[in-house]
């Protein structure tokens, strides 16, 4: 445990050696130039952070490495999406036969599966529409190797923009799909967690073993289209998007156990559990956000230096858009870093300006802080913002932070012990259909249109955008004052 003094001071270092600013400033222009790899995108960006760079005063000697730096991390991200964009499309088609191994679970629609595999370092992604090849496809997992035979044909443009950042960059049309043969021990390790959290899902049974599935490893392949449709609109489809309140509730749950250790192997055991948990849930860009940015922050408190959340999110984007430059184009991605901003810059800010009793201020002010720090990707992508988001969240997300913290230890509890689950089993259920019963509300009360919700989010950005103004001009007075 870190004294507060101390934890003063080492902000009060940090922002000496490197302003928060700077930080972000350097990950928005990473990030941009990771979905625009060109030039002048580039030049841009360097600019814009030299001006922010001598504006901070830390035009330094120390000020230019990191400005060098910097300049080098930029080049190398816009080459890298650049060259991933190109070698997309230069593919032509030719046939393929021989083993590929599964990327990832499959998908299964209406009328079809899709799922993507690995061909000769080539990501592809089949769909399956005949019942043979669906059937077959239904007993794989992420990490397994598939004998198959087709062709491998190109994408089109629009195409290749909506699976980017998944590294897709053709399409195997399946002659056949022959045996399947079982991946790294890794890869069965985590699909032998995976199982145990479907199997208990299936003792729970219908759609509500699936949203148990989908709060606690994030699947939600077997979710009915309706439940996410209303999970969508109720402003609730976070819920089954892992992320980092999951890792929270992960690391809570392992605190007792972690703590017995001596300090080297607490660190090691706790980025050991964060890597596992963000295998298992199949490293989905939100899981992956939050695993990073859980993982700088455990390392600087090992260092015995606290980093405050807007640092160690900057440096989490920094991170993951130098080593995937094309995760820049995922809108989970987006939604994750969002809503992440939102809990820790926008939420502060209204906690401290609203007239609320104490018990209700947290929460309230989190809830919209989320909200409004996804409304701009919202409305792009999804055309609306739900103007009942915030009584729906406030009302399911306590019920479902429990059902994740349990779920997996439960699972694994009732693999052991099968008696167990008649006593475990009714309080998880009874909770999953609390939080699919707020969304079924929330759903039927959303309004058709999508312009109260609109209003009342740009409202309050308004809002919240005047109390920032307010606050800003009233430090910038102080300094001069002072």
């Amino acid at each position: 445990m870190v004294h507060p003094d101390a934890t003063s001071t080492s902000d009060e270092r940090n922002e000496l050696l490197l302003p928060t600013r700077w930080l972000v400033t350097a990950a928005t222009g990473l990030w941009w130039c990771a979905l625009h790899p060109k030039v002048i995108h580039l030049v841009a960006t360097i600019v814009v952070l030299t001006i922010a760079t001598s504006l901070d005063g830390v035009f330094t000697r120390r000020g230019v490495m990191l400005m060098t730096g910097f300049a080098c991390l930029v080049v190398f991200t816009s080459v890298r999406s650049e060259s991933a964009d190109s070698a997309a499309l230069a593919i032509s088609t030719t046939t393929y036969i021989g083993k590929a191994r599964v990327v990832d679970d499959p998908q299964p629609f209406d009328r079809s599966t899709r799922v993507i595999v690995e061909v000769d370092g080539r990501r592809c992604e089949i769909w399956a529409r005949r019942h043979s090849m669906r059937s077959r496809l239904s007993v794989i997992n992420g990490g397994d190797y598939l004998a198959l035979s087709g062709e491998l044909v190109p994408l089109s443009p629009d195409r290749y923009e909506r699976v980017r950042w998944q590294h897709v960059v053709c399409e195997v049309q399946p002659e056949w799909l022959g045996d399947v043969s079982v991946g790294s021990p890794l890869a069965q390790a985590s699909n032998r967690v995976r199982a145990l959290v479907t199997r208990t899902g299936d003792a729970i049974g219908g759609e509500h073993g699936a949203l148990f599935r989908g709060l606690v490893i994030g699947d939600d392949r077997d979710q009915p289209s309706d439940m996410l449709q209303r999970f969508r609109s109720g402003g609730l489809s976070h819920l089954t998007a892992v992320s980092g309140q999951n890792v929270a509730l992960i690391l809570t749950v392992a605190a007792p156990l972690i703590r017995k250790m001596v300090p080297r192997l607490q660190l090691v055991t706790t980025l050991a559990l964060i890597g596992w948990f963000v295998l298992i849930t199949r490293s989905e860009p939100s899981i992956l956000r939050a695993g990073v940015m859980a993982s700088i922050a455990v390392f600087a408190a090992s260092r015995g230096r606290q980093l405050a959340p807007l640092r160690s999110l900057a440096l989490a984007v920094m991170v993951l858009i130098v080593v995937d430059p094309l995760l820049a184009s995922s809108v989970g991605f987006h939604l994750s870093v969002g809503a992440t901003f939102g809990v820790i810059v926008i939420g502060p800010m209204l906690a401290s300006t609203m007239p609320l009793p104490a018990r209700l201020t947290l929460p309230v002010s989190i809830t919209l802080g989320a909200q409004l720090g996804v409304l701009m990707p919202a409305l792009l992508v999804f055309g609306r913002a739900p103007l009942v988001a915030l009584p729906a969240n406030l009302l399911a997300v306590p019920v479902a932070g429990v059902v994740m913290m349990v779920g997996m230890p439960v699972a694994i509890g009732v693999a052991l012990l099968p008696a167990l689950s008649h006593v475990v089993l009714p309080p998880i259920h009874l909770a999953v259909w609390w939080v699919d019963s707020v969304a079924r509300v929330a759903a039927h009360l959303e309004p058709d249109s999508p312009l109260p919700g609109m209003i009342a989010s740009l409202c309050l950005a308004g809002v919240v955008a005047i109390i920032w103004g307010y606050r800003h001009h009233a430090h910038v007075r102080a300094k001069h004052e002072d």
